[in-house]
């Protein structure tokens, strides 16, 4: 029982040392991911469009 007490106080005093993000850098974070996410999703269709055209073009 008293390891059970033991692992109780270890874990919170661990978890009073964690620093939770702001809702700010949640936000920031999340509108970061998004444009990056388009910005590889452009490109990823720009580079299809061009080798499926290269493709149709010599068959």
């Amino acid at each position: 029982m008293k390891k059970i007490f033991v692992y109780y106080r270890l874990a919170k005093e661990e978890l009073s040392k964690v620093i939770f993000p702001t809702k700010e850098q949640i936000r920031n974070a999340s509108i970061s991911i998004v444009i990056v996410v388009t910005i590889i999703t452009l490109f990823l269709a720009l580079v299809d469009l061009i080798l499926s055209a290269s493709v149709s073009s010599i068959l």
